[in-house]
């Protein structure tokens, strides 16, 4: 069964769901998270402390949307657009990243909270 949780960074606060998968869950042991996060394109990505190698999930097939965790920085990755490695529409992680989660809605509404300070995401109080 997933785990909902809610992003909030500046103005902008989302729902999205964390899967089944051993990584995801060893994310969802250590929420509520709070980072400062980084941008690269259209990707926010910040270290949370989480150790865990590449899973079956693996891959660099990501969609707008989808929410990542990226073993050689522990790090936890959102793509709501192209990245620098992307030559269209769809983002393109810097190397594999294990699938964890995605957004329910509209991903793309992240653009607007490029530079903000903080990432918050918690266990979300819907079922």
């Amino acid at each position: 069964m997933p785990t909902k949780i809610k992003i909030t960074i500046g103005d902008v606060q989302l729902n999205a769901e964390l899967s089944d998968t051993a990584c995801a869950q060893a994310i969802v042991k250590i929420m509520p998270i709070q980072a400062r996060p980084n941008v690269w394109g259209d990707e926010f990505y910040f270290t949370i402390p989480v150790a865990m190698p590449l899973d079956e999930t693996a891959t660099t097939s990501v969609k707008v949307g989808d929410i990542g965790f990226w073993p050689p920085g522990n790090a936890l990755a959102i793509f709501f657009g192209p990245t620098p490695m992307s030559s269209g529409p769809e983002p393109v992680p810097a190397s594999d990243v294990n699938m964890v989660g995605k957004i329910i809605g509209d991903a793309t509404s992240l653009r607007k909270a490029k530079g903000a300070s903080m990432i918050r995401i918690d266990r979300s109080s819907e079922k």
